[in-house]
């Protein structure tokens, strides 16, 4: 493999190309189509003058200066747009002057519109210090940590690195994958607070103003009372704005001042190094320091957002001045981070001058400090320099226009409205890289069952019978699947039924990396055979494939060796996926590809066209003889409706159509529809799905799939 990163240009916008010369010039050209909206049929690329790049040895022998024109363009070599190879990019040098110019304009008009003084500033900060330190009090550490499902984040975390592939992650990759799974956590069991439901009867309320606060709620740090009066029954409803993150670890409710306070505790709590963020227009976040990535990392606890600084000002559409980072070992404006407007910026910053506030931070900094010993001192001080370095150096490179930031998701839509905050609805990408998917384990468990059918059709039992079996094995998985992933076990009573499917059970629990024993007492225990974490990503497909089984079975009556599935013996596995667009982080294109049910891929700008291009892995070739679309969780709308199935023998260079269908409906939530490949009988290496059309154009313009599955003939 041989990475490349390619700047391309055009119709006066700049993108990036992380390019991987392993998936062939022709994915390249897809790559360029996300970005530019040229068909790869109608590109032309050009390396130096007059060099027309036409497949992978023409591209690997060019370092720079390639140019990208649609032969439906005028290809003027004076101004055509061009992709060339380098580093991240920063504006042109016209923009970046007129933004420098800017900013010297803020900055002189701000010493007449701002104090000399930093009072007022430091008045702004002072409070959150005292608030910081409770999150380095043990005892409310240990309420943090307790309250946490910690075994099922760890396994969560183990997995998401599963799925990319890497199973033998060090320390520090597993550290920041809990922390994200924390961050999903903590978004789902903190509730958003618009008005609290009446005490008494459950009833929404509306709010009667503030009321002073009781001494249990000052003991907990609630200076300011909301009063709300219930609409059923008149009850008050009193509405503590609690600061103590010990209180919050208790109600689990607030907005986004509860929200960031109680998450950035439970980030101390394990371990992370972690500040409070706080921005002057009314927010507060988090940041913690990822190890993994050499520098500190933005999390929004109310959005369930990371690592994406410029959500607010790009997606919420929020016009910042300051946001103050908050530790108990220093206070840094790390405003820089979250804009690409700072001329702008500048303008509002208003309260004092830079200067002033450089030299409150520096002072309230030092008092952080005191004590700690000169080795502390320097690590501190050498990473202060890195970020203010990192912070410049970022402050006017240009926007990812890859991705799509999304407006507030936390908070009633009225008052997201009013605060003009609401912006779209997604974070979606729409320059998918390249992924690989790693779904070998989903093809053994397909063949397991299949194996598992045919030897009790063989032993003629009746459907009905059958299906209470899988039902019995689905009751094993699920004790399983509930117990701690690192020592999962299980025992069943070694009946008529199960010794007459141990001879197939014994490949189905293979695939599932575990095993069985049949113990002194009669009965048989079922265990971990190796690694936890691939049992841990195999349960999940199984149970699944279960249900997909009983459903078919129960429509199916009279079950036998011809009506069993036999293609689904030679599923297509571990290939590389490349597509249009995808969700992130959670509907990434690989889901459609990992068996089960609840995963999906999202394509966010799908609804009028999209696609997927599936290339096997080393140029294998195979004869397709069906596929299988499953609608997925929810949004009937959103499903494909309009779709060609297109092969290729050359890595995806040239297509052929090998199926199309039209106005096809999804009936329900998780239906599988298998469709045939007719009489074409052509060997492949690449499969590409060109979705037309979803079910209805007119609710959205998402397309979603649940699965997709392709099958070779087997002979």
């Amino acid at each position: 493999m041989v990475a490349r990163k390619f700047l391309v240009q055009h119709d006066g916008s700049d993108f990036d190309v992380d390019y991987d010369t392993d998936d062939g010039f022709e994915v390249f050209k897809f790559q360029i189509f996300s970005l530019t909206s040229i068909p790869p049929d109608e590109q032309k690329i050009y390396g130096g003058e007059n060099l027309l790049i036409i497949g992978d040895s023409d591209l690997n022998s060019v370092t720079d200066k390639l140019r990208v024109v649609s032969i439906t363009e005028r290809e003027e070599s004076s101004s055509a747009p061009a992709v060339t190879e380098g580093n991240s990019l920063t504006k042109s040098d016209e923009e970046l002057a007129r933004m420098l110019q800017a900013e010297e304009e803020a900055l002189f008009y701000q010493q007449f519109r701002a104090g000399n003084s930093g009072k007022e500033f430091e008045e702004r900060i002072r409070p959150h210090l005292t608030q910081v330190l409770m999150y380095e009090d043990p005892i409310r550490q240990e309420a943090a940590r307790k309250s946490v499902p910690i075994d099922e984040l760890e396994e969560k975390a183990l997995l998401s690195l599963a799925k990319e592939g890497n199973f033998k992650p060090s320390k520090i990759e597993q550290d920041h994958a809990f922390l994200l799974q924390l961050l999903f956590w903590f978004k789902q069991s903190f509730r958003w607070v618009n008005s609290p439901s009446c005490d008494g009867c459950g009833s929404e309320t509306t709010t009667r103003g503030m009321g002073d606060p009781l001494p249990l709620e000052l003991r907990f740090g609630a200076s300011r009372v909301e009063i709300y009066g219930c609409t059923n029954c008149s009850r008050v409803t009193r509405f503590p704005r609690y600061n103590d993150p010990l209180k919050l670890v208790e109600t689990r409710r607030g907005r986004c001042g509860e929200w960031a306070n109680c998450f950035t505790l439970y980030c101390r709590a394990f371990g992370y190094e972690a500040r409070l963020i706080l921005d002057f227009t009314d927010h507060v976040w988090t940041e913690c320091f990822s190890h993994l990535l050499g520098r500190w990392m933005h999390l929004d606890p109310c959005d369930g957002v990371y690592d994406n600084p410029l959500l607010y000002e790009k997606g919420w559409k929020k016009n910042l001045s300051y946001a103050i980072a908050i530790a108990k070992d220093g206070v840094h404006d790390i405003t820089k981070r979250y804009t690409r407007k700072w001329h702008e910026v500048l303008s509002r910053r208003n309260i004092a001058t830079e200067p002033v506030v450089s030299a409150v931070l520096s002072d309230i900094t030092k008092e952080c400090r005191k004590g700690l010993s000169s080795q502390e001192l320097v690590i501190l001080e050498d990473r202060d320099r890195k970020e203010a370095n990192a912070l410049e150096r970022g402050l006017h490179s240009q926007d990812d226009t890859s991705i799509s930031l999304p407006g507030r998701q936390s908070g009633a839509k009225e008052w997201r409205i009013a605060r003009s905050e609401i912006g779209s609805d997604s974070l979606s990408s729409s320059l998918c890289p390249v992924r690989i998917c790693f779904d070998g384990h989903v093809s053994s468990i397909y063949t397991a069952f299949y194996s598992l059918l045919l030897q009790l059709v063989d032993n003629g039992l009746p459907t009905s019978e059958i299906v209470e079996i899988l039902k019995m094995v689905k009751r094993v998985l699920l004790n399983l699947k509930n117990t701690s992933f690192r020592s999962r076990r299980a025992s069943i009573d070694l009946d008529s039924n199960v010794s007459q499917i141990m001879p197939s059970m014994d490949g189905l629990l293979t695939a599932l990396s575990l095993k069985s024993e049949l113990e002194k007492d009669g009965k048989l225990t079922i265990s971990l055979a190796g690694d936890p974490v691939k049992t841990s990503i195999a349960l999940p497909v199984a149970l699944d494939t279960i249900d997909d089984i009983v459903d078919d079975l129960k429509s199916n009556h009279n079950i036998d060796k011809n009506s069993l599935p036999i293609w689904k013996l030679n599923r297509i596995s571990s290939g590389s996926v490349l597509a249009s667009g995808e969700e992130l982080p959670l509907e990434i294109v690989t889901s459609a590809f990992d068996g089960i049910r609840m995963s999906k891929w999202g394509e966010p700008n799908g609804a009028k066209g999209s696609w997927i291009i599936y290339k096997i892995m080393d140029g294998k070739m195979h004869n397709l003889e069906a596929y299988e679309l499953m609608s997925a969780n929810d949004a009937p709308e959103r499903d494909p409706m309009d779709w060609v199935v297109e092969g290729s023998d050359d890595g995806g260079s040239s297509w052929y159509v090998l199926d199309k269908q039209m106005s096809q409906i999804f009936t329900k939530r998780f239906q599988r529809k298998t469709f045939k490949i007719g009489s074409t009988h052509r060997l492949s290496n690449a499969f590409r799905f060109r979705f037309l059309a979803v079910r209805n154009a007119q609710q959205t313009t998402r397309l979603q799939i649940g699965s997709i599955d392709l099958f070779a003939r087997t002979s």
